[in-house]
């Protein structure tokens, strides 16, 4: 008899654990759902990122494109120093991006 007593307590006191671990994983899954909201409420407006290709050829092309980008900044840097004319920098500038897919095919041709 009385180790139906201890059995009945052991019982007793795993179900009032469990019913704690299940209150508290309510409480964490309430708060997370409010994050959620709240961040979805925010951002709801903006466009999600799309995730990026992680292969090797995407990433020989975004550095490829950072190359291209730097090369043709400093090269409108340049012409903005070198010059004082307004006119040819924004030319510059212009001819910079109409110029950049030729410049990019042939710098990183394969």
């Amino acid at each position: 008899m009385a180790q139906t007593g201890a059995r009945a307590r052991a019982r007793a006191e795993r179900e009032r654990q469990a019913a704690a671990a299940a209150e508290a994983r309510a409480a964490r899954e309430a708060k997370e759902a409010g994050r959620r909201a709240r961040r979805k409420r925010l951002l709801g407006w903006v466009p999600a990122r799309r995730p990026r290709p992680a292969s090797a050829l995407a990433e020989r092309r975004r550095r490829n494109v950072r190359v291209l980008v730097v090369v043709l900044l400093l090269l409108n840097a340049l012409v903005y120093l070198v010059t004082e004319d307004i006119g040819t920098v924004i030319f510059s500038a212009i001819a910079s991006v109409l110029v950049a897919p030729v410049v990019y095919t042939l710098l990183f041709r394969r």
